[in-house]
C-alpha cells in the first residue's frame, strides 16, 4: 500500500507544478517565398514588478535569440542560421507615453510612441512573421527546428522576469519544396 500511496503522491505534486511548466515562449515557423517567417508571444511576464519598473522610466529591453537549426541523430544539432530580434520601452511620466523600439540583427526595424500600455507589452512579446532566415540552402523534405531565447538586459535587472534566467522555446518543421 505505501507504493500506491507514493506513486499518487507523485502524481498529485506532477498536476499540481503543471502550469509551472507551461511553455511562456510560442513560437511558429512557416515556410514562404524563400524565406523562413517566424512568430513568437512570450507570455505571463508583466506582473506588478514589471510594470513598475516600467513605469519607473527605466528602458526595459527584451532580447531574443532566435536559431534555425536541423537535428543531428548521432551528433549535435547544427545550427544552420541565427538571428537577435530585440524589442525595448522606455516610458515618458511627464507625457505618459511609451517609446517603443525594435531591432533585428542590430538594424532598427520601428520606432514608435504609444499610449496604452497595452499595446506596449505587444510590442515587446509579441511578433508575426518576421522573415529572419533565408530557406534557399534548405533540404527538401529534411526536419529543422527553430529556438528562441529570451532574456532581459541589463542582465542585473533580474527584478524584471518572473522567473530566474532565461526562457526558451521551440518549434519543429518539415520543410517542403
Amino acid at each position: 500500500m505505501r507504493p500506491f500511496r507514493a506513486v499518487l503522491a507523485l502524481l498529485i505534486l506532477l498536476a499540481l507544478a503543471a502550469p509551472a511548466f507551461a511553455q511562456r515562449l510560442h513560437v511558429t515557423p512557416l515556410t514562404r517565398d524563400g524565406r523562413v517567417l517566424v512568430s513568437f508571444r512570450l507570455t505571463d511576464v508583466f506582473t506588478d514588478e514589471v510594470q513598475a519598473a516600467v513605469h519607473s522610466g527605466l528602458t526595459i529591453t527584451f532580447v531574443y535569440d532566435v536559431e534555425l537549426r536541423r537535428s543531428a541523430t548521432l551528433w549535435i544539432d547544427r545550427t544552420i542560421e541565427s538571428s537577435r530580434v530585440v524589442a525595448t520601452v522606455k516610458y515618458d511620466p511627464v507625457a505618459r507615453k511609451y517609446l517603443v523600439t525594435r531591432r533585428a540583427d542590430g538594424r532598427m526595424e520601428r520606432a514608435e510612441t504609444i499610449d496604452q500600455e497595452e499595446t506596449a507589452r505587444e510590442w515587446l512579446t509579441e511578433f508575426e512573421k518576421l522573415p529572419l532566415f533565408s530557406s534557399r540552402d534548405l533540404e527538401a523534405n529534411a526536419e529543422y527546428y527553430v529556438r528562441i531565447r529570451a532574456h532581459t538586459s541589463p542582465r542585473n535587472a533580474a527584478f524584471v522576469w518572473p522567473w530566474g534566467g532565461d526562457i526558451a522555446g521551440l518549434a519543429k518543421f518539415t520543410f517542403l519544396k
